[in-house]
C-alpha cells in the first residue's frame, strides 16, 4: 500500500467515524441541540479534522441523512428479494421501510430534523436519489408480470412514494407509534390493491 493510499484510507474511516458519531448525536439530542465540538471529541479528532471533511453541522446533517435514506432503501430492497413475485416484494419493500419508520433515530433524523434542517427540494433530491428507482423498478415488474395495468410508472412511482413519505411522518409523530404502524401498514396495502388487475374493484 502506498503513502498516499493508506492516507486516503484513513480519510475515509476518520469521515466515517464522525457520520457515526454524529448518528448517535443527532438521534438522541436532535439537530439543534448537537454541536460540532462533541461530535469531534467524542470521535476522538481535532476540529480541523472534522472541518476537513464537513463544512459546518449541516453539511455533516446532511451526510447523516444521506446514509440512512441508503439504509432505508436497502431495507426495503433487501425485504422484496426474499419473495417470488413483484407484487409480494413491493408489499414486503413497503412492509420493511414502514417497520424502519419504527426506529427512533430514522424518526428523528429522516422523518422530524432532516425536513427542518435541509429545507423541502434537498430532503427530495437525496430521498428521491435512493427510492424512485427501486420503487419505479417494482411497479415495472409488476406490469411486466401482468398484475397491474400498464401504466406510466414514473408518475406513479412517484405518488406512491408520496404516499409512504407521508405514512412514515405520521409514524413519526403518533402518540402510539406501533399502532399508528399498522394503521398505515393496512392503508397502504388497501391502496396498493386498487392498482391489481384482478381487484375486483377496479
Amino acid at each position: 500500500m502506498t503513502v498516499k493510499s493508506r492516507k486516503q484510507e484513513q480519510s475515509q474511516a476518520t469521515r466515517a467515524a464522525l457520520i457515526k458519531t454524529a448518528r448517535k448525536l443527532f438521534a438522541r439530542l436532535g439537530y439543534a441541540a448537537t454541536d460540532i465540538e462533541t461530535v469531534a471529541r467524542r470521535t476522538r479528532v481535532t476540529r480541523g479534522a472534522l472541518y476537513h471533511h464537513f463544512k459546518d453541522k449541516q453539511d455533516l446533517f446532511s451526510a447523516v441523512f444521506d446514509l440512512e435514506e441508503q439504509k432505508l432503501a436497502q431495507t426495503a430492497a433487501e425485504a422484496a428479494l426474499t419473495r417470488s413475485n413483484a407484487w409480494d416484494g413491493m408489499l414486503a419493500g413497503c412492509g420493511a421501510f414502514l417497520d424502519a419508520c419504527l426506529d427512533p433515530a430514522v424518526q428523528r433524523i429522516v422523518l422530524i430534523d432532516a425536513l427542518a434542517v435541509l429545507g423541502w427540494e434537498r430532503w427530495r433530491e437525496i430521498d428521491t436519489r435512493y427510492n424512485l428507482r427501486l420503487v419505479t423498478t417494482a411497479l415495472q415488474a409488476a406490469a411486466d408480470q401482468g398484475i397491474i395495468a400498464r401504466v406510466p410508472v414514473d408518475s406513479l412511482a412517484h405518488l406512491l412514494i408520496g404516499a409512504l413519505t407521508e405514512a412514515a411522518i405520521f409514524i413519526a409523530h403518533a402518540d402510539d407509534k406501533p399502532a399508528a404502524r399498522r394503521e398505515v401498514g393496512e392503508n397502504v396495502a388497501q391502496l396498493l390493491s386498487g392498482l391489481r388487475i384482478d381487484n375486483p374493484k377496479g
